[in-house]
């Protein structure tokens, strides 16, 4: 699903929102938005306090402008086009650290650490698996048993061999006494 597809019309008003945030980045652009503003504010702004205005701006107020803005476009990027994550999640990583010296430490170290934080989620943010379904399974909602499913319920029946709970002789065929000798020659009891 890309910004330009609409969500799909099976799903209800009330959950695309929730369908479009799980199939990108959300909390990773979401942090690395929150990240430039004080990186781009800081060193612009000031602060009055009764008759005392404190003023954090600095020689390098055009870099920090740019990082934080280059960091606003990435966390757009990251949720509206999801498959540049990973490049998005290591550009904002090393914008963060370029903010450092050029921004007065990085917004206050508050935008460094949303910086670092959404650009690690970005880059580490994979999608989900598709959901299989089959015509015959009913169309309640639930998804269909997964591969691991079938793993578990393996190792459920090697367990219950393994405690000593036979298993009834139907499950193996008809009852024989052929058994295999040492030297692989079978011998019949019967």
């Amino acid at each position: 699903m890309s910004a330009e597809t609409p969500a799909s019309p099976e799903v209800r008003k009330e959950n695309r929102f929730k369908v479009w945030r799980q199939t990108r980045p959300f909390w990773a652009g979401l942090f690395t938005i929150f990240a430039s503003l004080p990186i781009a504010y800081l060193p612009y702004g000031d602060v009055r306090l009764g008759n005392m205005t404190l003023a954090m701006a600095t020689t390098a107020g055009a870099g920090a402008l740019i990082i934080g803005v280059l960091l606003f476009t990435l966390g757009l990027t990251m949720w509206f086009q999801p498959i540049v994550r990973v490049f998005a999640g290591v550009a904002t990583i090393v914008l963060g650290l370029v903010s450092i010296p050029v921004s007065n430490f990085g917004g206050l170290v508050i935008g460094f650490l949303f910086a670092l934080i959404g650009g690690g989620m970005s880059a580490a943010w994979a999608p989900a698996p598709p959901v299989e379904e089959t015509d015959d399974a009913e169309h309640d909602g639930e998804p269909e048993a997964s591969e691991e499913a079938a793993y578990d319920s393996e190792a459920e029946t090697r367990a219950v061999l393994a405690a000593g709970v036979p298993e009834p002789r139907e499950a193996y065929g008809p009852a024989t006494d052929t058994t295999i000798d040492a030297k692989g020659g079978r011998n019949s009891a019967g």
